[in-house]
């Protein structure tokens, strides 16, 4: 074997292998510096986490999930109005948002031509909407309320309005993602069978792609469900004593209601805020657990 080709097969075995032998000084500064950025964040992480836990480890009982809000007895303070405002918010935010960005991201991907400036155009918008800060959602939903001469904006429509919008890039882009990976003979085979184009992304491209849809949309759900920016454009309040009743109730959301607590100056509603945070952490981890078992669970291999 000759030189040229061992040196080629080596540098092709650490391209594959992502490991290299140079030891250099550089190399071995770099390599220290991302190891300890790393342990320098997920040790900061831990250390918030264990302080929330333990400030709001005695407000951790059933009062903090059945009771409403109250300054007066701020002992007993509870979420239950911003835990099901939460939970309403994301059923109304998933069925705005996921129909639309899926069949935003079929069309896009499997019908719209990409030579088309227009396509183009929206593509190239589409990544840096993934990028605009969630404010700027809050104050496109009120816009939008606005125009389809709605008074108030506070109520679960309004702030399902401006999660949806929210996450509507997150999942087009991750439903494009899961669609391009399923293989193109798939495509031919139902064609070549005689079936259109509509039928084979029907039956066969779009069922072939769901595991990374679902994927995609839980986590885009689980950033949604831990925004408060976008909530506090459109006008929810914070002090609601009471459950949904529909669309047009106002409610609260358990960020907003956090946020609130965190700025009072009694101990008590600090505290309840803690317990609140930990509340609001695990339905997010439970969400990203959800994505991750289904991922797991349907994931296909071509």
């Amino acid at each position: 074997m000759s030189i040229a080709a061992t040196t080629a097969r080596e540098v092709t075995e650490r391209l594959a292998t992502g490991r290299s032998k140079d030891r250099g000084v550089g190399s071995m500064v770099f390599l220290g510096l991302l190891w300890f950025s790393l342990f320098f964040g997920v040790v900061v992480l831990l250390a918030l986490i264990v302080s929330t836990v333990i400030k709001g480890a005695p407000r951790f009982d059933g009062e903090l999930l059945t009771n409403y809000t109250s300054v007066v007895r701020p002992e007993t303070a509870g979420f239950r109005a911003g835990i099901l405002g939460s939970l309403w918010l994301m059923l109304f935010t998933a069925l705005l948002a996921v129909p639309l960005g899926i069949a935003a991201a079929l069309y896009l991907q499997e019908f719209a031509d990409s030579d088309r400036p227009w396509n183009r155009f929206v593509e190239v918008n589409l990544q840096n909407l993934a990028a605009v800060p969630s404010i700027v959602y809050g104050l496109l939903a009120v816009a939008v309320m606005a125009l389809l001469g709605f008074d108030r904006t506070g109520i679960v429509l309004g702030g399902a309005l401006a999660l949806a919008l929210l996450i509507l890039p997150v999942i087009i882009i991750t439903t494009r993602e899961a669609v391009r990976a399923v293989p193109r003979e798939m495509r031919d085979g139902s064609l070549a069978l005689g079936a259109t184009v509509w039928q084979t992304t029907w039956k066969q491209t779009l069922p072939s792609a769901i595991p990374g849809i679902a994927t995609g949309t839980i986590l885009g759900l689980s950033r949604a469900i831990g925004e408060a920016a976008p909530l506090v454009v459109v006008g929810l309040a914070s002090s609601v004593t009471f459950d949904p009743a529909g669309m047009l109730s106002q409610i609260t959301a358990l960020p907003m209601q956090i946020y609130s607590l965190t700025s009072q100056s009694r101990e008590e509603l600090r505290q309840a805020a803690s317990a609140a945070i930990i509340v609001l952490l695990v339905m997010v981890l439970g969400l990203n657990a959800l994505a991750i078992f289904i991922r797991n669970k349907f994931q296909r291999s071509w």
